[in-house]
């Protein structure tokens, strides 16, 4: 039955009658939902982002995806397309603004089909797939996609990371860009307009089209050739110049292109995205030092080599490494035992539980939190004594990793730096155990700090998240807050992809602050330093648009039909 306030909302506009009858119609009454409780779990996001939908559409196949859209456009609905819903800035759901229309998510995760072209070295994703479904897809052929471990560990999708121009975590590879995709738009006449610009012919009706792609319908000859096969990117040389600037942000007109960097102002129902091949030995190291100085110093000697790129070096200071360990055991566990397909059923179990037992007082908003911190408590520490040891003599920590034929020179390397005068860092050759633990440590950071906040909520005041590109020649990386800003916080961690200089910043703010207050001052200081905000999770309700982005957005959705106020101060605003 639906809910009281969700039937009051309904009624605000009109029409909502006949148009819900519509899209039953086309996707059946138990994929068109209404009420609170079952729309809850897609209008909340994890993190941030929350507010009423008329309703949430599940289509199962494209070309239902397709006919539903067109019925949203002829009612005047705004349309928020949704992945994985991971919620890190609040774009992929709705805000607490006041539209003026009614509006809907269209959930893309029950399409989540994945097509292996040109002898794996392409491969064409469905809209609702996921990054750890396709790294599973590829790993039969030595290969691997853009991203493989960070947001891919909570479920993200193929999609969401492209619109994003999300960077993950590997140093080679750059931002998540394809320039092959395929989507509906919505064009000057308020007509809906299906794109192909897969490089896969398929033919002329919409309907056809959609139906051929779920399918895998077509021959070789059909597809164009793929790209040249490299580990290296173009990036692999642009993020070695220590210049004053950003290595890599979303603003960056170099990856915006139609479903790269879109941020949910177009409908994409699949993109085309060159895979790697992968590295199947790999080596770790883990770096500890005291001097934040220094492990800027081993960056810039790293960049300026003629050595290979690591594969990867992500960043963590103690601080997180302990709020990982208390607060992100479950993720850690379930990643290491289990792997990601089962973190992202736990997310999404998670926001449901919080969502159906937040309605009563004796239980509170983070019943799940609550219940999983309890329980994953009495399991006993798995971190690897090796990597405990490290933690415990060093503030500062980077985990590299890099292909098993460079562990030799690489130690070296290492040996040598840190034997140089005045060094007191030291290093680590990871044991396989000891690597996947690290790394595993690492990515359950930003889940721990959500954790933190939620349950000690009586106790703060919210947290204040950024992920920020910092200049490549930005020498004291680290920030150091002034005392008026640091006063007001009760607890920062910092993480992020140190070779690139792409740091994820999350502060919990003490009680009574003025959070909003607060992620002003502290992004005066960023953006003052030179940084761009944000880094690769784009404009949601956290983070404004440039007006560099403006001409983009207007050019992909001239209406405000997509996505309307994500990147901008009020919904009600057009392009006009």
């Amino acid at each position: 039955m639906e809910s009281s306030d969700s039937k009051m909302h309904s009624n605000e506009f009109r029409g909502t009658g006949a148009t819900l009858k519509a899209l039953v119609d086309i996707l059946g009454k138990a994929h068109v939902l209404t009420s609170a409780r079952a729309t809850g779990p897609y209008a909340r996001g994890n993190r941030f982002g929350s507010g009423k939908v008329l309703a949430v559409l599940r289509p199962g196949n494209l070309v239902d995806m397709w006919r539903a859209l067109q019925v949203c456009v002829d009612k005047d609905l705004i349309v928020i397309p949704q992945a994985a819903n991971t919620g890190l800035t609040g774009g992929s759901g709705p805000g607490q603004q006041g539209y003026d229309r009614d509006v809907v998510i269209m959930s893309t995760m029950r399409i989540n089909q994945i097509h292996l072209i040109n002898d794996a070295r392409e491969a064409v994703c469905l809209a609702g797939s996921r990054l750890y479904e396709l790294e599973d897809t590829l790993a039969p052929h030595g290969r691997e996609p853009h991203s493989v471990i960070g947001s891919t560990s909570i479920g993200a999708s193929v999609i969401g990371g492209i619109a994003n121009n999300s960077g993950g975590s590997q140093v080679r590879k750059g931002p998540a860009f394809t320039e092959h995709a395929i989507f509906a738009r919505v064009n000057e006449d308020k007509k809906v307009e299906l794109v192909n610009h897969l490089g896969i012919e398929l033919g002329d009706d919409p309907a056809q089209v959609l139906d051929r792609l779920q399918r895998g319908d077509w021959s070789d000859a059909d597809v164009t050739p793929p790209p040249t096969d490299s580990l290296n990117m173009p990036y692999a040389e642009h993020v070695r110049e220590i210049a004053d600037s950003p290595a890599r942000y979303n603003a960056d007109p170099k990856f915006l292109y139609e479903a790269s960097g879109s941020a949910g102002k177009i409908l994409v129902f699949a993109v085309r995205t060159r895979t790697f091949p992968k590295d199947e030995h790999t080596t770790t190291f883990y770096i500890g030092t005291n001097d934040p100085a220094e492990l800027e110093d081993l960056r810039r000697a790293v960049l300026a080599s003629d050595n290979q790129l690591p594969i990867s070096g992500e960043y963590l200071d103690r601080t997180t490494f302990d709020l990982a360990e208390k607060y992100g055991k479950d993720t850690y566990v379930a990643m290491k035992y289990a792997g990601s397909n089962l973190l992202g059923k736990m997310f999404s179990l998670k926001t449901w539980a919080n969502g159906v037992f937040g309605k009563f007082k004796v239980f509170g908003p983070t019943f799940a939190d609550t219940i999983s911190q309890k329980i994953f408590g009495l399991v006993p520490a798995k971190l690897p004594k090796r990597l405990v040891d490290i933690r415990d003599r060093y503030e500062h920590h980077l985990i590299m990793e890099v292909g098993n034929a460079q562990k030799q020179e690489t130690e070296q390397f290492l040996t040598a730096f840190f034997a140089e005068p005045g060094r007191g860092g030291g290093f680590l050759l990871c044991t396989e155990d000891e690597a996947e633990s690290a790394m595993l440590q690492r990515f359950g950071a930003a889940s721990a700090m959500g954790r933190y906040n939620n349950l000690n909520r009586e106790k703060v005041g919210g947290m204040v998240t950024f992920d920020v590109a910092l200049r490549r020649d930005d020498y004291d990386w680290l920030e150091v807050l002034p005392p008026e800003i640091k006063d007001q916080i009760e607890v920062s961690v910092y993480y992020g992809h140190f070779f690139c200089h792409v740091m994820h910043q999350n502060h919990v703010a003490k009680k009574g602050v003025d959070t909003a207050k607060l992620k002003e001052q502290m992004t005066k200081l960023l953006t003052d330093r030179g940084a761009a905000i944000p880094a690769e999770h784009n404009y949601g309700r956290i983070y404004e648009a440039p007006e560099s982005l403006e001409s983009f957005y207007k050019e992909l959705d001239p209406c405000n039909v997509f996505n309307a106020g994500v990147g901008n101060t009020s919904p009600r605003r057009n392009w006009a």
